[in-house]
């Protein structure tokens, strides 16, 4: 692997370069391994004379032209060109084969298992440009780019800029505006396409043949116009980079990836089976997310990676904003708050956390690693708290102050809180940054009151943090319970508003409060607009045992299911405590966000790693007994059903479950509905593959059946699955012979290979993952990540399991899997203390 790009070497060549254009051309017809690329680099220089380098990762380099000069080939070193005696105007002429990856990362190629055809796109992002075309890879060096490409005759490619086909195979796209290397992109293929136009821009969606009949290009197109309407209300500037295309790529490592006026989407977002309206909000969420960056990114970008939330973190704030403000998805934050700030608060309490705006990444490696749920998740916490605290008339006059003076330009922390500060000239916004951005780890609230003959005396918050804890704007709800038709209600009796103070303040009273009637009740953090844990009273706690599912507003809801998986990570409440809540209140929760996201935490966390392996089958009846019971009390909600189908067939482990699995495989449906489509037929298999059920026979008739992408990625999970001594042992070669895989069958495989309910088929593995993993961890970030996070043994959470892992990180590990493993190594850290409790 070439050397990373360190900071110091970015800020010297941005104070030495003035990049002003790229013409590159890719030759997609040289056969399966290869393609050809041609690149044309125009740029100053502020030193003549001064020397440099640009980056190139070559099957084959051909030649090197600098000023007209050939360079000798022989220079060219460890993934960089060399480019000496520069003078104020440049030219450099590079003409070389790339290699196709099956990794995602630069030119993915990828043969479509169901009719045969050939789609290749581009991942630039975050320093890949240079495995398409010879590049001054980093953000502070945009640059107009205007490529063309030579491909098969039936393919249709789209790129950056608008398009047309100029001779048999030819295309040629307009240069576009001033862009980072990472935001280039090139997606070609016999694609299917769909065309419309809104407000003048022209818009088009692009996806496999195969997958046209999936293609929901009303819902999309609709999604689409929606949030360009909403972002064309809130910015001045409008959408700056001419049409919009949105295409669906297999095997795209992250949801999505912000090009300039060609976003890309991994096509799992095109169902082929039923989905619930979480999946379709999700997919909405992304796309609004995605068209944000257009703006928080592509318009204006991070001089450095260090301010990566300078993209991500606006991009998840204004995705779930939008779409809740537009669409019927209007309980989007719901999800946020049980899915991705959940996500957000488990990466800041590991010992890998980092502040929001990270400081002082030393290099591409690095920056590589904070692509995470504080980047994403805690950054759109901390934002939603900022306009809170700001008002949201404010933030956004700062933010298109920003965007007026950074235009197609660079910018970092400094210059937003400057604009920040101008639209709030009463608000200390540096001060509040310095806390909130500049800092890392969760703040704690507690409620403390004490009452007498029913009346409250004394209310107040303890609230800490390290290094000290932050300013918080939060609201508390006070709720009662009540009498009505017959049923128990926990009705909201009112919200206060309060400030907490920053710095040494441990308790912030809440006089408010005082002399008023003690509420059944008390939650802070009512309506999830605060970044913090939370930690309730006795008599609250009490009620919310009694009667989480009584409340009627859904967010709180998730707020206190929130605050159970919490607790239970911190030890502060028992796993079967937080089961007994699962199995009370789950079956009434009308949220299908809560439902999936408790019934996978009491599946995947609570039965699987926090419970000794005696309690599990215990756990997985009661699991599988609360499907049941929801999908018996949802006769007329299809998406809370399909969530509840889901689960049952995870949690189906007895003989008359594995019998039921067949049947309704058998009878291509479950009793009542939905249909066993092929999302639901692989989810029964790779069960039954689990138990060994099936046999390898089975699996392969299933991919007949269904000879689809995902459903070689399906045929991959259950062979991993299956517990023979042949099969794992097979599996486990896949995974560590480099290449075998594509990274999304990799992933499959390894997300199939643990069994928890059979550990005795893969108890030698253990010692052979942390032997193995080290080199395979060599063949780049991707399959880095990929091993070390969905391969590591979490199931085993003895303290044997934790030394394996603490040896391994001694070891010379790349960047990408010493994070992914030490991540994986606390979370197995806080599994054994909770079991051993």
């Amino acid at each position: 692997m070439p050397a990373p790009l360190t900071r110091t070497e970015a800020q010297d060549r941005a104070r030495l370069l003035n990049v002003h254009s790229y013409t590159v051309h890719l030759d997609l017809t040289r056969g399966e391994e290869v393609f050809g690329s041609t690149t044309v680099i125009r740029f100053g220089c502020t030193e003549p004379g001064a020397t440099t380098f640009a980056e190139l990762r070559p099957a084959r380099l051909h030649r090197l032209t600098l000023n007209g000069a050939d360079l000798d080939p022989a220079t060219f070193d460890d993934g960089r060109v060399p480019l000496p005696g520069l003078a104020a105007d440049n030219e450099l002429r590079v003409e070389a084969d790339m290699y196709y990856s099956r990794t995602g990362e630069g030119m993915h190629r990828f043969t479509d298992p169901a009719d045969g055809e050939v789609y290749v796109y581009t991942q630039c992002a975050p320093d890949e440009a240079d495995r398409v075309f010879a590049c001054f890879d980093q953000p502070d060096l945009k640059a107009v780019l205007e490529i063309s490409v030579t491909a098969p005759s039936r393919w249709t490619v789209v790129s950056n800029g608008a398009g047309e086909r100029t001779g048999d195979g030819h295309w040629a796209f307009a240069p576009t505006r001033p862009i980072s290397t990472y935001l280039a992109v090139v997606v070609g293929g016999p694609l299917h396409s769909v065309h419309a136009e809104h407000d003048g821009v022209p818009l088009g969606l692009h996806c496999r043949r195969s997958l046209a009949p999936f293609l929901d290009a009303e819902e999309i197109f609709d999604i689409t116009r929606r949030s360009l309407d909403r972002y064309h209300e809130l910015f001045d500037e409008r959408y700056p980079f001419g049409k919009y295309d949105q295409a669906f790529v297999p095997e795209l490592n992250f949801g999505a990836m912000e090009n300039a006026g060609c976003v890309t989407f991994r096509d799992e977002f095109l169902f082929r089976s039923a989905v619930t309206d979480t999946e379709r909000e999700a997919r909405a969420v992304v796309i609004a997310h995605e068209m944000a960056h257009m703006w928080f990114g592509d318009l204006v970008t991070m001089r450095w990676w260090d301010d990566l939330w300078l993209n991500e973190s606006f991009a998840e704030y204004m995705g779930h904003q939008v779409i809740a403000e537009v669409s019927r998805f209007t309980t989007t934050w719901t999800g946020f708050a049980v899915k991705r700030k959940a996500w957000g608060y488990d990466a800041d309490q590991r010992p890998s956390t980092h502040p929001v705006a990270a400081q002082g990444l030393a290099d591409t490696a690095a920056a590589r690693v904070a692509f995470d749920g504080i980047s994403y998740a805690k950054g759109a916490s901390v934002l939603r708290q900022l306009v809170a605290w700001l008002g949201e008339e404010a933030f956004l006059a700062g933010v298109n102050a920003h965007f007026a003076r950074h235009r197609f330009g660079n910018a970092d922390l400094a210059d937003l809180l400057d604009a920040l500060a101008g639209a709030a000239p009463g608000r200390d916004v540096h001060s509040w940054a310095e806390r909130w951005l500049r800092s890392s780890g969760v703040d704690t609230l507690r409620a403390e009151i004490e009452e007498r003959d029913g009346a409250i005396v004394s209310a107040g918050i303890a609230h800490t943090g390290k290094p000290s804890p932050r300013p918080h704007r939060i609201l508390v709800g006070l709720y009662d319970l009540a009498d009505g038709d017959g049923e128990h209600r926990l009705v909201r009796r009112g919200r206060i508003g309060v400030d907490l103070p920053a710095g040494g303040a441990d308790r912030t009273a809440l006089p408010a409060l005082v002399g008023a009637a003690r509420p059944d009740l008390l939650v802070i953090n009512d309506g999830d607009l605060g970044y913090a844990k939370v930690r309730p009273d006795r008599r609250s706690w009490e009620t919310v045992a009694a009667g989480l599912s009584a409340i009627d507003d859904r967010l709180t809801r998730a707020v206190l299911w929130n605050t159970a998986r919490d607790m239970v990570r911190d030890g502060d409440l028992p796993a079967a405590e937080f089961l007994a809540l699962v199995e009370t209140h789950l079956p009434a929760e009308p949220a299908v966000s809560v439902v999936e996201a408790m019934l996978a935490f009491a599946r995947d966390e609570i039965a699987d790693r926090y419970l000794v392996p005696e309690r599990r089958p215990a756990a997985i009846t009661t699991l599988a007994e609360v499907c049941r019971r929801i999908i018996r009390a949802t006769d007329d909600d299809p998406g809370i059903r399909l969530a509840a189908v889901r689960g049952l067939i995870r949690c189906s482990s007895t003989p008359d479950e594995v019998t039921a699995l067949r049947a309704w495989l058998g009878a291509e449906r479950v009793p009542g509905g939905p249909d066993l489509d092929p999302e639901l037929r692989w989810k029964a298999l790779l069960q039954l593959s689990a138990l060994g059920e099936v046999s390898e026979a089975e699996i392969a008739e299933e991919l007949s059946r269904d000879p689809s992408a995902t459903g070689c990625q399906g045929a991959a999970r259950c062979g991993a699955a299956l517990p023979g001594r042949d099969t794992k042992e097979r599996a486990w070669q896949q995974m560590f012979a480099d290449g075998a895989l594509s990274n999304h069958l990799l992933i499959a495989t390894a997300d199939g290979f643990w069994q928890p309910a059979m550990p005795e088929t893969t108890e030698g593995y253990v010692r052979r993952y942390f032997e193995e993993v080290p080199a395979a961890g060599k063949r780049g970030p991707m399959v880095a990540t990929a091993l070390g996070r969905m391969l590591f043994p979490d199931h085993a959470a003895t303290p044997e399991t934790v030394q394996a892992a603490e040896r391994c990180l001694e070891e010379d590990l790349s960047p990408a899997l010493h994070r992914a493993l030490a991540d994986q190594l606390d979370d197995l850290r806080r599994a054994v203390r909770i079991r051993e409790s």
